[in-house]
């Protein structure tokens, strides 16, 4: 197969959000907004919004009598969303979701859709969720399940390893596919301060128009390309194209069923 068509080159949050977006984020962002529809009024703040596929869900499923703050450490990721969406009721504000710049017991709700695995220091986030959420508020995020239960990043995630074979990019396995363990969250959020915890999974289905959407999606609009680059950057659009190879073989060259697997978690405080 050829090297990735140039009509894919962009940036990261481009890529992360064309190609992920549809893919693989938003049917997991509509099955977190619907669970706010009892909040009628009131704050929710979002940490680690991304390029605001979780923003867009909340504001086209609440009230615009609910006041959303979507934060980001990542400034041009914020800066993307907010192309793609302009309402009176949302904010956008880079914050570290370890250090909230907020008040205490002042959001009814705060919401992270597959970012607490990125948290350097997960406690650090889980305790500043609590802090910002008022008596009775709950802290609602997801984290991708096993690698197992997710064939199309797995399968990426091998043929990338497989392409450097003496220092094979981790980044899949270890990062956003590394946190699904439910006795450890659960362990981890109530040593933060959560009483209350239930945990579940949700699996969803996506099409994918071909292999190679999820190919360069992954490969070149997540952290996995820094990963690639690092060791060989004249190779991205090789890796690709393999990757993009290895999913056809598995999935067929046309469009396939996209099934995925996420661990979903409300703390009340």
């Amino acid at each position: 197969m050829a090297a990735t068509d140039s009509a894919f080159k962009g940036s990261i949050p481009t890529l992360y959000e064309q190609y992920l977006g549809p893919l693989m984020f938003e049917p997991f962002a509509q099955d977190l907004a619907g669970r706010l529809t009892d909040i009628t009024e009131g704050r929710i703040v979002e940490t680690a919004a991304g390029t605001g596929i979780v923003t867009r869900a909340m504001a086209k499923t609440l009230p615009p009598q609910v006041e959303i703050t979507a934060t980001d450490l990542n400034q041009a990721m914020l800066d993307h969303a907010q192309t793609r969406l302009q309402a009176p009721n949302v904010r956008w504000l880079q914050a570290d979701a370890q250090a909230l710049p907020f008040e205490s017991s002042s959001f009814d709700a705060v919401v992270c859709q597959f970012g607490v695995m990125f948290f350097p220091d997960k406690l650090s986030g889980y305790r500043e969720a609590l802090r910002v959420l008022k008596p009775g508020g709950r802290f609602l995020f997801n984290v991708w399940n096993s690698l197992d239960l997710n064939p199309v990043s797995r399968i990426v995630s091998e043929t990338v390893a497989k392409a450097f074979p003496d220092d094979p990019p981790r980044f899949i396995e270890r990062v956003p596919f590394g946190y699904f363990d439910p006795d450890r969250i659960r362990g981890e959020v109530q040593q933060a301060g959560f009483e209350n915890v239930e945990i579940g999974v949700v699996d969803k289905v996506s099409r994918a128009p071909s292999p190679q959407e999820p190919a360069v999606g992954l490969c070149q609009g997540t952290p996995l390309r820094a990963e690639i680059e690092a060791r060989a950057p004249e190779r991205l659009d090789e890796i690709t194209a393999r990757a993009t190879e290895a999913l056809s073989g598995h999935f067929g060259t046309a469009s396939f069923e996209n099934r995925m697997s996420a661990v979903f978690v409300t703390a009340w405080r």
